[in-house]
């Protein structure tokens, strides 16, 4: 199949926003919500009609818009299309923010051609922020109502002057890659827990200048790809790959991408 034209790329990235802000209306009208029933999945991970609704919601949008094209989604899993694209889907990454009242949780939408991914938004409904791209068209950062502004990561090249974050500790210890978090942090001028999603966007936009996960699926890793790059960074994985489908990641810029994977590796 013949490679998407720029005016493709950018209904469908113009789609992807759009649906991510529908999503976000749903999910908002759950949020803090005394009513919200918490159910548990085959992993143990926290699931709520938040989740399920949106990604429901995403997914009717999808059929009616686009509906020869593949779907991966985190709760109803995967569906087969004939085009050659594929959407991937989170509806609410970091659920367990969500449930405690935390607004550092997010909607992710990706959308693939010949699994390779194009097109990514990252939409943090309870912040009114989004953070979005797509490959040849450049990365954006809009908080609220003003100005849509570049995103770009920052221009920190020591690790020793850079803010590190990352979701969880126990997530490097279930992999036994403590060694590796405590190096990291050692090195690192300051270490947050700002996590999920929401660090991967400050990644993006320059307000962290690395954040990794010892612990992904391929929705949460998809949408950032193209983000980090055309922010002029980087989401790979622990072996400096560009992939989604290796259960972790990394979003850094250029100077720090190196220094990082050398301490991931050691």
């Amino acid at each position: 199949m013949p490679a998407p034209s720029e005016k493709e790329l950018s209904a469908r990235l113009q789609f992807a926003l759009d649906a991510a802000s529908c999503a976000g209306e749903f999910i908002m009208s759950h949020y803090q919500s005394a009513e919200l029933a918490v159910e548990r999945k085959r992993d143990s991970s926290p699931v709520t009609e938040a989740d399920r609704g949106a990604e429901l919601l995403i997914r009717k949008l999808l059929a009616e818009a686009y509906p020869d094209d593949a779907i991966l989604g985190e709760e109803f899993g995967e569906s087969a299309g004939t085009s050659g694209w594929r959407w991937v889907l989170d509806p609410v990454d970091g659920t367990k923010s969500f449930i405690h009242g935390v607004p550092l949780f997010g909607t992710l939408i990706a959308a693939e051609f010949n699994l390779e991914p194009l097109i990514g938004v990252c939409r943090m409904p309870a912040l009114n922020e989004v953070v979005y791209g797509a490959i040849g068209l450049g990365a954006s950062w809009q908080v609220g109502d003003r100005p849509v502004r570049p995103a770009r990561v920052s221009s920190v090249n020591d690790l020793s002057a850079a803010t590190f974050s990352t979701t969880t500790i126990q997530g490097w210890r279930r992999i036994g890659r403590q060694d590796a978090f405590d190096r990291i942090c050692a090195k690192a001028a300051i270490s947050r827990g700002w996590g999920d999603c929401y660090g991967h966007a400050l990644a993006a936009t320059g307000r962290v200048d690395v954040m990794i996960d010892p612990l992904l699926n391929p929705w949460d890793c998809a949408p950032f790809i193209p983000i980090l790059k055309e922010a002029g960074g980087s989401f790979i994985d622990f072996n400096g790959k560009s992939a989604t489908t290796t259960g972790n990641g990394l979003s850094v810029n250029a100077g720090l991408k190196d220094q990082c994977l050398e301490l991931l590796r050691s």
